[in-house]
């Protein structure tokens, strides 16, 4: 085969590859240092080269966003005010003595849930056992909740990693059933720790040739389940429940929606998570 296409982004290498294969034309791609190359058999030259060229002067200019449009990686520090938020939950709970009582009307106990107080899914993250737990969940909610917001934007950021927290939570009750209770911001954690490794398990297997290596965000997230999430006093069962939940927003955020909304719906998507955490301290 004769090398056609040489130095070529991933991006390109994919694109030209839809185009030959639309036409029947056979090619091949490798990877070189750092760039992409396509190759096509020796009579499929002239008709590779006629295909290409057709495709990019229809596509010589394309639509450029808005400067105003939301790029798809964003800068928020609102990771630290979440977990300023918890901070100030934690003290006003311990503060007043009332740890126990607020734990037991507002965990996540799986009879209660089950028997339709569905709130404590949501009041359970902000309640915690003690000050190490709290710095814990704060260090977590903070550096992986602040990484999802730059891919989603800060307000559908944090209303999908409430959504991971409260779905984990839920199917915990499911898998206990009766018995057994649940505090801390933990599940929401790992599930924006899931939402990470759907999201770039998808961007990879994307990418010509990623396909294999696909599988590395998604092993890197569950080592550091199992490495973070396994301790003698925590909930596995909800951080699992909390991951697999956020994987499956971070897959289909990939592949239907793949870019942060516009400034508008993420003060909705802010405004309806500040919602949910009112109403449900407030049954």
């Amino acid at each position: 085969m004769i090398p056609l296409f040489p130095g070529l982004t991933g991006k390109q290498a994919e694109t030209y590859a839809l185009v030959l294969s639309a036409l029947g034309i056979a090619y091949r791609i490798q990877k070189q240092a750092r760039t992409w190359e396509i190759s096509v058999i020796d009579h499929d030259v002239e008709k590779a080269l006629t295909a290409i060229k057709a495709y990019q002067q229809e596509n010589k200019d394309p639509v450029r966003p808005p400067r105003n449009t939301v790029p798809g990686f964003t800068r928020t520090y609102t990771g630290l005010f979440v977990a300023a938020l918890l901070l100030a939950v934690h003290v006003a709970i311990t503060g007043r003595q009332v740890h126990d009582p607020v734990a037991r009307f507002y965990g996540a106990s799986a009879r209660h849930i089950l028997d339709g107080e569905i709130y404590r899914c949501v009041t359970a993250l902000m309640i915690h056992a003690d000050t190490m737990h709290l710095m814990g969940n704060m260090a977590g909610i903070a550096l992986f909740g602040t990484a999802v917001c730059s891919i989603t934007g800060w307000g559908a950021g944090w209303f999908t990693i409430l959504v991971s927290g409260v779905a984990g939570n839920l199917m915990n009750a499911f898998f206990f059933k009766t018995g057994h209770l649940s505090i801390g911001a933990s599940t929401a954690v790992f599930g924006a720790l899931g939402i990470l490794s759907g999201h770039q398990v998808i961007k990879k297997l994307g990418l010509p040739g990623q396909r294999l290596k696909a599988l590395l965000p998604l092993g890197g997230g569950m080592a550091l389940l199992g490495l973070l999430g396994s301790s003698a006093h925590s909930d596995i069962m909800a951080h699992l429940f909390g991951f697999l939940c956020g994987m499956g927003i971070g897959v289909c955020w990939a592949l239907w929606i793949k870019h942060p909304p516009s400034e508008k719906y993420q003060i909705i998507f802010a405004g309806v998570t500040v919602l949910m955490l009112l109403f449900s301290w407030m049954p």
